[in-house]
């Protein structure tokens, strides 16, 4: 499956699908940004990244190496901006690369959590509606848990590209 342009296009591929990334969606701010990291402690090896080879770590240095010299209020500021798709630029830093990049970015920053990226507090426990969403993912297939994290943090981040209108649409064909 290759990363979609046009983020207002679904990659999760099923009603099934569509209703966990609706359930992300309905989760608050620091909830989502909870989820992530334990999405990537419980299913890290398998998610990271989707596709070895479509991935492109050096695509997005201010997304990794700029920001784990950050405090870890300016981290999670960063992070909350990113899940809220505020113009931001760390937020338009995420929104312009791919999908595949994206979820490297989410793998980085929950690997290097409590470390050099601000930790979930001690205290911190998982609401009934992440371990919901987080047991339905863990029993979808290999290929529609990528559908559902592709389009979750694919539809984070801001970007003000709009998709290219199709032919259909113009009645116009494309020229070189």
């Amino acid at each position: 499956m290759t990363a979609s342009y046009d983020k207002t296009i679904s990659q999760a591929q099923s009603n099934e699908t569509q209703k966990l990334v609706d359930a992300f969606n309905a989760l608050d701010t620091d909830s989502k940004l909870a989820w992530f990291y334990l999405v990537y402690k419980k299913m890290g090896d398998s998610v990271t990244p989707a596709a070895p080879a479509a991935a492109e770590p050096e695509l997005s240095p201010i997304l990794s190496e700029d920001y784990f010299k950050l405090s870890d209020e300016e981290q999670l500021a960063i992070m909350r901006d990113i899940v809220n798709r505020k113009d931001t630029e760390y937020s338009r830093a995420y929104g312009a690369i791919k999908e595949n990049n994206q979820l490297l970015v989410w793998y980085a920053w929950a690997v290097a959590m409590g470390d050099t990226v601000v930790d979930l507090p001690s205290t911190y426990q998982p609401t009934k509606e992440i371990n919901d969403l987080l047991s339905q993912i863990e029993g979808l297939e290999f290929e529609e848990q990528i559908s559902v994290f592709r389009t979750i943090s694919g539809e984070l981040g801001y970007t003000d590209v709009k998709p290219i209108a199709t032919q259909a649409e113009t009645g116009k064909t494309s020229s070189l």
